[in-house]
């Protein structure tokens, strides 16, 4: 039985079984995510443009804000896989208890901020005299839901970290029809316009709140964690996430530096770019649950204080990723003639888009890799390593990118910058991978 259990092909099976219950169920709720943005565009967008052009912009700073705090889904992950692996629940469920408390205060930092400089914010994001109004109204309606929209983050990595990935679906799939039902609600039965919409979405996101708060606390109870905060757990929390926060901030700074200079380059190039940076966006989710399912067992395996199985894991995750890339790349050349009309008619944007999107075929293995490493390495607690090595790749795509205009080569040489970006943080993950100093085991790291 031993042996049976040691054999190669027994110990991918298992490994298998472990990356697909995970990580299936975290696609299907990152799928979810960006439905709320454009189940609200699809119902505001019939007030008139004005409004939708409002909603434009204070969806984008609202997304730019969510996303900076992501660091509490994947710290709060990594901490409390940690603590299952090593058999302790009271101890990883008063962990996520602390990420939570971060996340609430966080959140009514970003709100107190928020309400007075909106009408500043909007201008920076240059909405027009008629936007701009509706923009301001949606954005403060929609910022007292961020503390909620936190609460969620961590409360998610919560319950990752307890190698739950389905209780994040199921309430993701809740609030998305909560969402929807009280935007059409609020906007026309009421007749709120795009005020309606605003309350819809804070409305909705508290309702998840509150639905992963009974979860919590339904499982601190039963394993008897505190659930009061905690100075020094909450300072803990904050720690660990801020190396996150850098490595987000850094992969930010990326993508605007792409926009910026495809920019630059004409309307037809900005457009391919929005086009191609969605696709890019959407594949991005099918990586990043693997990722997400290495936070969780990486961080049970080291928890627990078995670095072979931490390291074999890791392999088969690996070629996962390289696999799961090679779909993609397929599937994206395989489908060009498909989906190509329903993002533009415009034959020069067309033209544009044919070679990047060969660019982005060929770069996906890249991306699979990377997104693998990633949650990996989270999932270990190497969250200051993964800092410097982001603001590395960012050193070196930033002159790359910038000089585009100036060498030529269009939106292409673009995405060809964006693949030396990709390239640039597999090198510098493997090669940390290949160092095993990401592997320390123990409770915490």
């Amino acid at each position: 039985m031993t042996q049976a259990l040691r054999d190669p092909k027994t110990v991918r099976r298992r490994h298998d079984r472990e990356i697909v219950s995970l990580a299936v169920p975290a696609f299907g709720a990152l799928v979810a995510e960006p439905l709320f943005v454009i189940v609200d565009s699809a119902i505001v967008g019939h007030l008139g443009t004005p409004q939708l052009a409002g909603l434009g912009v204070a969806a984008a700073l609202l997304m730019t804000a969510v996303s900076i705090f992501v660091f509490l889904a994947y710290a709060t992950t990594a901490a409390v896989a940690r603590r299952v692996g090593a058999g302790d629940l009271a101890s990883a469920i008063r962990q996520g208890m602390d990420g939570i408390w971060l996340a609430l205060l966080l959140g009514a930092a970003v709100v107190a901020v928020t309400l007075p400089a909106a009408p500043w914010l909007v201008d920076i994001f240059g909405a027009s005299d008629t936007a701009a109004p509706y923009a301001i109204t949606y954005l403060r309606i929609s910022s007292l839901g961020i503390p909620a929209m936190l609460i969620v983050l961590a409360a998610t990595g919560v319950l990752r970290g307890l190698q739950d990935t389905r209780t994040p679906l199921y309430v993701a799939i809740g609030g998305f029809a909560a969402n929807a039902a009280l935007n059409v609600g609020l906007v026309y039965g009421a007749g709120l316009g795009i005020a309606g919409s605003a309350w819809g979405t804070v409305i909705a996101q508290c309702g998840m709140a509150v639905a992963y708060l009974i979860v919590v606390v339904r499982g601190a109870r039963k394993h008897g964690a505190s659930l009061r905060p905690d100075t020094a757990g909450i300072r803990a929390s904050a720690q660990a996430g801020a190396p996150l926060l850098v490595r987000t901030l850094s992969l930010r700074a990326v993508l605007l530096i792409a926009t910026a200079v495809a920019a630059r380059l004409g309307d037809a190039e900005i457009a391919a770019h929005q086009i191609v940076l969605s696709l890019w966006s959407l594949m991005a989710f099918a990586l990043d649950a693997i990722a997400i399912a290495g936070q969780a067992i990486i961080g049970r395996y080291l928890g627990a204080g078995d670095a072979d199985g931490a390291r074999q894991v890791c392999r088969r995750m690996v070629q996962w990723g390289i696999a799961s890339g090679v779909v993609l790349g397929l599937l994206i050349v395989a489908t060009r003639p498909l989906f190509l009309p329903l993002f533009t008619g415009d034959p020069v944007v067309h033209d544009t888009l044919l070679p990047v999107l060969l660019v982005v075929a060929l770069s996906q293995p890249i991306a699979g890799v990377v997104f693998v490493l990633d949650g990996v390495l989270m999932g270990a607690g190497d969250g200051r390593y993964l800092a410097g090595a982001m603001l590395v790749t960012l050193a070196v795509f930033a002159p790359a990118a910038l000089l585009v205009p100036t060498l030529g080569g269009g939106l292409t040489a673009l995405w060809w910058a964006m693949t030396l970006m990709m390239a640039v943080r597999m090198l510098t993950l493997w090669h940390r991978m290949q160092s095993g100093r990401w592997v320390v085991t123990g409770a915490s790291r």
